[in-house]
């Protein structure tokens, strides 16, 4: 009994880290209120094109830092490595809050990529330092379900921020206070690391796994899978404040939809890929998925807006795993080399957002978002019915 408690008591600081990771799906929320706040009389013809500069700021992080972070790890450890990312956390949750501009707004989330890059890389790890055996795996998932929360409860907290303290920026310092919380019960938990066995994998090395044609189509399945996900957060509230009139605080509500359904859908996941193949399962998802964004392009009511944000958000949640799974089984002898190739796939979050802006722009609407994630999912649609059972 005992022995049980002083585990969870390692366990708990650990899964906590993992609310903190989610605290980059707030680029969706923040790209809205930029745009409405900053944008308009600073460049009307390129709003979207500059609002989602945001989300690119952010992602293009995991481009940079994800290799190095291996690297790094292996030199002072997981726990020291996670706790860099959060002091990284506080500091960039300040800074819009020092000066709230444009520019100052892609600084703090390039910094907030960074910390997130850098959290993402070592907070897996430093959990099977705790935890053993069977149980790794439903910890794990454990800690994709606080994410998902997180990623949840942003819309909600902004709202709050902007109605019970007059002003939705006090949503970073109620990051940066949770992030503190978090780097101080992890710091006070005693966790003990094993040594670091063959050396870390180099940039060469990871990018020579591309020449592989399965992985190279992989990789592209991670790039577009997270643009999508991050294109849907980024487009929610801008595509309900266009077409149904709802203000930035109202319109932050359909992240969350989208959220919540992508938390089930992880949630529901987990058994149904225990009866269907992985293959099979991913070709329904999107199938239903890309049905979705179709309708996306020419619904304007409010709940049917909502409602296809709750089908997209199911569809897409176990689209990554799924992917991730397939490349590691097709050449489990580089497990290694590819995961950190699949962590650097997280950029596709800059990429296709990027793109968004763009055709928004050039077209005066929205639609040219849905349209750019389309065509994201459109791919992942390829990969499903090229992918071969072998790699399932």
């Amino acid at each position: 009994m005992t022995e049980n408690k002083v585990q969870v008591s390692k366990i708990l600081p650990v899964l906590f880290g993992f609310f903190v990771m989610g605290f980059c799906d707030v680029v969706g929320i923040t790209s809205a209120h930029v745009k409405e706040d900053l944008l308009g009389a600073y460049s009307p013809e390129f709003q979207d094109t500059l609002s989602n500069l945001i989300p690119v700021a952010l992602f293009s992080m995991f481009l940079i830092f994800s290799i190095p972070t291996g690297i790094l790890m292996n030199r002072i450890g997981r726990k020291k490595t996670v706790l860099l990312s959060n002091g990284i956390t506080i500091v960039a949750m300040f800074i819009p809050l020092v000066e709230y501009t444009f520019t100052m707004s892609l600084i703090a989330f390039a910094l907030l990529g960074i910390a997130n890059t850098i959290l993402q890389v070592s907070l897996n790890p430093l959990l099977q330092n705790v935890v053993r055996g069977d149980r790794l795996t439903s910890s794990l998932t454990a800690g994709q379900f606080v994410k998902a929360i997180s990623s949840f409860s942003a819309p909600f907290i902004a709202a709050f921020a902007a109605t019970q303290l007059d002003n939705w920026q006090y949503i970073f310092p109620i990051y940066a206070v949770i992030t503190l919380l978090s780097t101080v019960w992890l710091m006070f938990t005693p966790i003990a690391e094993e040594s670091v066995e063959g050396k870390a994998s180099s940039f060469g090395s990871v990018l020579a796994i591309l020449k592989d044609k399965t992985i190279f189509l992989m990789f592209l399945g991670i790039l577009c899978v997270v643009g999508v996900d991050v294109g849907v957060n980024t487009a929610a509230s801008k595509i309900l404040m266009e077409r149904c009139g709802l203000s930035s605080i109202d319109a932050g509500y359909g992240p969350s939809v989208y959220f919540a359904f992508r938390t089930l859908g992880a949630f529901l996941g987990a058994f149904f890929l225990a009866k269907f193949a992985s293959t099979k399962f991913f070709k329904i998802n999107i199938v239903v998925a890309v049905l979705a964004l179709i309708a996306l392009i020419f619904v304007g009511d409010k709940i049917g807006v909502f409602a296809i944000y709750g089908i997209i958000g199911f569809t897409i949640a176990n689209v990554f795993p799924i992917i991730f799974g397939m490349a590691i089984q097709s050449r489990p002898d580089k497990a290694n080399e590819i995961s950190g190739l699949m962590i650097t796939g997280v950029f596709g979050g800059a990429v296709i957002p990027f793109f968004m802006g763009l055709m928004s722009d050039s077209l005066g609407s929205q639609v040219g978002s849905v349209i750019v994630i389309l065509m994201g999912a459109l791919y992942l649609f390829y990969l499903a019915f090229s992918a071969k059972e072998k790699t399932a």
